[in-house]
């Protein structure tokens, strides 16, 4: 009967463990829920706006008059880095002339704080900055452009009569040249 009781409390010990280790596990991904839903635009510690794919999609689709110049990049790509000036430059000469000049950073969250910022205010960067922050790029980059292997950087330039998408880097002439084919 010992042995039975025994084998009895073991059991209720072990079985509360793995209850308490269940509700543990439960807190954390109630955490990380959490996180999710403060993703979308509401991380106050970074300087832009973050957004999931669906939440920034909208801006890859806008009727509103505008030419748009999407470029996707990130801090640790030198290719990026170099073309950089060229789209500051087309946002500050072509901003009257209703063209748009969208900034997506691609970069890790731990680098938004110690790399991204610091980037562009450094650059003094005017044109308008946001954070994709999506792991499921196998999703998402098709709803890009089918054209897209995922490379950066890239640009896509569309209004609402055209669309084109570029998965290369450019000089400020060819960039130029592009954007004319869609204001002209």
């Amino acid at each position: 009967m010992n042995k039975l009781l025994t084998l009895g409390l073991m059991i209720s010990i072990i079985m509360g463990c793995a209850e308490e280790k269940k509700q543990k596990k439960v807190e954390a991904e109630t955490a990380d829920n959490e996180l999710v839903v403060q993703k979308d635009n509401t991380n106050t510690d970074v300087a832009f706006p973050i957004y999931d794919f669906d939440g920034f999609e909208p801006m890859l689709h806008k009727d509103d008059g505008k030419t748009y110049v999407v470029n996707f990049w990130a801090t640790w790509c030198k290719p990026c880095i170099e073309e950089m000036p060229h789209f500051e430059r087309i946002h500050s000469e072509q901003k009257n002339n209703n063209v748009e000049v969208i900034l997506v950073s691609l970069d890790m969250p731990n680098m938004w704080k110690t790399r991204l910022e610091p980037f562009v205010e450094n650059k003094n960067i005017q044109a308008e900055v946001v954070i994709l922050d999506d792991p499921k790029q196998n999703d998402w980059i098709p709803k890009v452009s089918e054209e897209w292997g995922g490379g950066i950087p890239a640009t896509l330039i569309y209004n609402k009569d055209k669309r084109t998408f570029y998965e290369r880097g450019f000089t400020y002439e060819e960039l130029n040249n592009e954007l004319y084919k869609f204001i002209n």
